[in-house]
C-alpha cells in the first residue's frame, strides 16, 4: 500500500514544469490578506446540530441583539458619548 501512495506522489508533477525557473517564492505570502477576508467562529457539536447554515446563526444571533437591546430600554446618553447600535465585532491582525 505504501508504494502506490509513494508512486502517485511521484507522478503529480507534469514533465513540463521546470522547478529551476521557479524562484522566489515566498511562504505564506498572502496569510494575512486571506485572514483579513476570514470571520470564521467555531461552534459547539451540539450548536451545531440545531443551527444547520450561517443564515440560521445571523438570524439568532440578530433576534438576541434585538432583545438586548429592546430590554435594556432607553438608553441615557452621556456628555459626549454617541448612542450607538452593537456594532460588528473588530478584528485583531494575526501575530506573525
Amino acid at each position: 500500500m505504501k508504494q502506490a501512495s509513494a508512486e502517485r506522489l511521484d507522478d503529480d508533477l507534469r514533465p513540463e514544469y521546470d522547478l529551476s525557473q521557479l524562484k522566489g517564492g515566498v511562504r505564506g505570502k498572502y496569510y494575512r490578506q486571506a485572514a483579513a477576508g476570514t470571520n470564521l467562529m467555531l461552534i459547539e457539536p451540539e450548536l451545531a446540530e440545531v443551527f444547520r447554515d450561517s443564515e440560521s446563526v445571523n438570524r439568532a444571533l440578530r433576534l438576541l441583539v434585538d432583545t438586548a437591546e429592546a430590554a435594556a430600554g432607553p438608553v441615557r446618553r452621556r456628555h459626549g458619548v454617541p448612542d450607538k447600535r452593537m456594532q460588528p465585532a473588530r478584528q485583531k491582525p494575526p501575530r506573525g
